[in-house]
């Protein structure tokens, strides 16, 4: 139990990010507001109980899978106004696909404060698992985080296709039911045996890691039957955690052993390792 729970929070909505669904991937922050909350509305479809053990026994629980923007409003307004701290739960961090931005906009125009606590997201927890760094020296150094066109439509100039052409490390959101679409645009700009990692609940009990071809993305989603809460990472620089019989000795795979950073090089100078000719 950590020592957070002799003190009360100031009334306020306090949205926290709750990262991919390992408890101990909450930052301290996160955990000492759980731990000091009143009331916590937690999105349970997306963010594990485990999140909750170590909330104050007299801590109201709300889940709001089931409820509606105006439901959960009306229930953090109420709360704040009644004099409580509210902890608002979101999965992963708060900036990236989580309907957030509506309710600190209500919020705004209730004039209820309120303040944002942020969290892993899930492709920095699968870059953990997989122990590769997305950007490497002379190979990829852009990060594109997206998803497929769904209920909620991409802007055209955000189109996947179009994205793919950077042949960035790509990170694919909310889009495993549309992954036979995902990989036709994929392939028309990463080769077909570029690595692709399929993330299915990072940090819960029944996490699955699958590190595939480009060309088998779709099959191995459909064979794990894979429909929701999955993360697909799409770049060279996955090679570094599993290199297909395919790959070895490719130009690719040659870059990506060769690759260096000039930070540590003795070759670099910089201010606090300046060369012998500066000193």
């Amino acid at each position: 139990m950590l020592p957070f729970t002799t003190v009360r929070l100031p009334p306020a909505v306090y949205i926290v990010g709750a990262g991919p669904g390992d408890p101990e991937l909450l930052t301290i922050k996160a955990q000492r507001l759980l731990a000091q909350a009143d009331v916590i509305l937690f999105a349970d479809s997306l963010v594990p109980e485990q999140m909750l053990q170590n909330v104050r026994p007299d801590a109201e629980i709300i889940p709001t899978a089931h409820r509606t923007l105006e439901d959960i409003m009306l229930l953090l307004v109420e709360h704040v106004r009644a004099g409580k701290g509210v902890v608002r739960l979101h999965s992963g961090d708060p900036s990236l696909y989580g309907a957030v931005q509506e309710q600190m906009q209500a919020l705004l125009v209730a004039g209820v404060p309120f303040e944002v606590v942020p969290g892993i997201s899930a492709f920095q927890a699968a870059a953990a698992k997989l122990r590769v760094e997305l950007t490497v020296p002379g190979l990829v150094q852009t990060i594109i985080l997206t998803r497929m066109s769904g209920r909620t439509e991409m802007p055209p100039a955000e189109e996947l296709a179009t994205l793919a052409a950077h042949q960035a490390s790509l990170c694919l959101y909310l889009s495993a039911r549309h992954v036979d679409v995902a990989q036709a645009k994929l392939m028309q700009h990463y080769a077909p045996e570029t690595p692709v990692a399929i993330c299915f609940r990072l940090g819960w009990q029944d996490e699955k890691i699958r590190v595939v071809s480009l060309s088998d993305m779709a099959l191995v989603t459909h064979q794990e039957d894979l429909i929701r809460t999955t993360l697909y990472v799409i770049s060279p620089a996955l090679a570094a955690a599993t290199v297909p019989d395919s790959f070895i000795g490719s130009p690719r795979e040659t870059k990506l052993l060769q690759a260096r950073s000039h930070l540590y090089n003795p070759s670099h100078s910089h201010l606090f390792r300046p060369s012998d000719t500066e000193n």
